[in-house]
């Protein structure tokens, strides 16, 4: 009788072993996927600012004439910015101090931005400022291109040039 007890006694055949095998294997493979997509998002986070726009408009203010260059930027990385300096012609705007302005500011800036989050500056130089500033002429003339650099927090910049009119 115990002879026929385990001869009725049969395994699932060799294929459906291997199609429960290969299904398991493809659960847990999306499964550990999925977690470390996750867990990689998190260390990869990074910085971007996109310039969208950029323009010079000629304008007078109490008397005194300025440039005014108007540059909208977007954080479009995922992960927050902070805009710490302008670079003009590539020296800190503070180095022509009181000259130029950053938003109404002649020394120091710092505009965080947040993820999607988009800002406007306003950069104002002024027209052959009377005063010697240094022994070299004001290099900045109607006609003459000018390069704007955004420095952030995180040491990368983001140029873009425009031509006073």
């Amino acid at each position: 009788m115990s002879r026929r007890l385990c001869a009725d006694k049969r395994g699932i055949s060799p294929v459906v072993a291997t199609v429960i095998l290969v299904a398991v294997t493809i659960v847990v493979a999306v499964a550990v996927a999925y977690w470390m997509g996750g867990i990689a998002g998190l260390y990869t986070r990074y910085e971007k600012l996109e310039i969208s726009s950029i323009y010079a408009e000629s304008t007078t203010v109490d008397s005194t004439e300025y440039w005014n260059i108007t540059v909208s930027v977007k954080n479009t990385g995922s992960a927050d910015a902070t805009i710490d300096n302008v670079l003009v012609n590539g020296r800190a705007f503070s180095q022509y101090s009181p000259k130029i302005q950053v938003n109404g500011s002649d020394t120091t800036i710092n505009y965080p931005l947040k993820v999607g989050q988009e800002l406007i500056l306003v950069i104002g130089i002024e027209k052959e400022p009377s005063g010697t500033i240094s022994p070299n002429p004001w290099p900045f003339k109607s006609g003459v291109s000018v390069e704007v650099r955004l420095h952030s927090a995180g040491g990368q910049e983001y140029p873009k040039t425009v031509t006073l009119p």
